[in-house]
């Protein structure tokens, strides 16, 4: 909205706020006071129509919603936000990072929006307590760190929640895979193949994983666990989502991932789909991979394939000190069939750049991975920035075809690529 209508928003939001502060008035009543305190004024004659919509809403969300924040959100462009402190806001919009020549008026008012988010969700930041995850109404992931733990103010990062469930046509038409790949995924994923999502921050994991998990079955029943509420599965009728719980101010209270994972094999779940693993709960989802729940589907951060597998030795080990290591990676073999990794390449896309199976042991007591598509890319077309690149078919045999023949499924679906 344009600058010189800064006095009109100041002077109607002033009214306003001391409408809201001597009267109980609900969110339509306040937008009717804010509107019949607009249409009167003479200024209204040199506006727009889209800068008198504007500047209501603007008020209102001053008021009842998250000010500055609801002008960011409502850039459709914008994917992540990152606020460190009330005056240095960065954004990442079309997969690069700015700086917004934005700020909020007040450390105090960046600090009651902050409570306005975690109180919606039923949860508390403070002092005693002062590093939150969240959400917001529409799912968007919300991260708070407060002061005294953060230095320069109150710290809020969110990852937008796309109103629109990601889906492999969408993935296709960004170049992250090609159709053949995609029939492959939902065949192993309907067979009931134990799969990890893998890639660092940033990569798609989520994304992926919710695009995968849309090939489920409808006739399954599927319990979902996530630290904050991301997946859109939208194909299974039988869905429980479960979402942890931070402590409260006390300390008690808390609801961890491995808390759900227990409470889930308790509610006769088909698969279990658990947004991300980070740290002891990866031994109790790797047992329910191994106890009857085939199909299930999880990811960790990993820069590689072979680093998960790594990763998932160093989790389960927070969990049980005194298992020997053989154990463990007997038990990681056993319990995961198929690794995909992603990665955000240096021109900022996203891309898938492996796809192995897991074989089992081998001789050297380590976990033998078995690649089937690795990206090859072009350097005759890539360049420093861009990067162009395909998932290549390796000579590598797919090794599990069991589990495809036992659903039904005999073509050799790799030999097809």
């Amino acid at each position: 909205m344009n600058s010189r209508y800064d006095d009109i928003f100041n002077r109607l939001r002033n009214i306003a706020v001391e409408y809201v502060n001597s009267n109980e008035v609900t969110d339509d009543e306040l937008r009717n006071y804010i509107y019949e305190r607009f249409i009167v004024l003479p200024e209204i004659s040199y506006m727009t129509i889209s800068d008198q919509s504007d500047i209501q809403e603007r008020i209102f969300n001053s008021i009842r919603g998250l000010g500055l924040l609801d002008d960011i959100m409502n850039d459709e462009n914008i994917t992540e936000i990152m606020i460190n402190g009330p005056d240095n806001i960065f954004v990442e919009k079309n997969g690069r990072l700015t700086k917004l020549d934005k700020a909020f008026e007040s450390e105090k008012k960046l600090e009651d929006i902050i409570q306005r988010i975690v109180g919606t969700a039923g949860r508390e930041v403070n002092q005693a307590n002062p590093i939150v995850d969240t959400r917001l109404k529409n799912g968007s992931r919300v991260n708070v760190v407060m002061p005294p733990i953060s230095l320069c103010g109150p710290i809020v990062t969110i990852r937008k929640f796309s109103s629109s469930p990601m889906t492999f046509e969408r993935l296709v038409k960004y170049g992250s895979l090609t159709w053949d790949i995609v029939e492959i995924l939902k065949k192993l994923v309907k067979a009931k193949f134990n799969i990890f999502v893998s890639g660092g921050t940033g990569s798609g994991k989520t994304t992926f994983l919710n695009a995968l998990s849309n090939f489920i079955p409808a006739d399954e029943r599927v319990i979902t666990i996530e630290d904050s509420a991301e997946l859109q599965i939208t194909s299974v009728p039988n869905l429980v989502r479960l979402e942890t719980r931070n402590s409260n101010s006390s300390g008690a209270g808390a609801i961890t991932i491995r808390d759900l994972i227990k409470s889930a094999l308790r509610m006769r779940p088909e698969r279990i789909v658990v947004g991300e693993v980070r740290g002891a709960e990866a031994l109790d989802m790797l047992q329910a991979m191994n106890t009857g729940h085939d199909g299930s589907l999880s990811t960790g951060h990993a820069n590689s394939a072979y680093d998960m597998l790594s990763r998932l030795e160093t989790m389960v080990l927070t969990g049980a000190e005194g298992l020997p290591l053989p154990a463990i990676r007997q038990q990681i073999a056993s319990a995961v069939d198929i690794i995909i990794h992603l990665s955000r390449m240096r021109d900022k896309s996203r891309k898938t750049v492996s796809i192995s199976e897991i074989k089992g042991i081998n001789a050297a007591g380590n976990i033998e991975l078995n690649p089937l598509f690795e990206f090859l890319e072009d350097s005759s077309l890539s360049d420093e920035s861009r990067v162009v690149g395909s998932l290549v078919r390796t000579n590598n045999q797919f090794m599990r075809y069991d589990k495809l023949r036992n659903a039904g499924i005999t073509e050799a679906i790799f030999d097809e690529c």
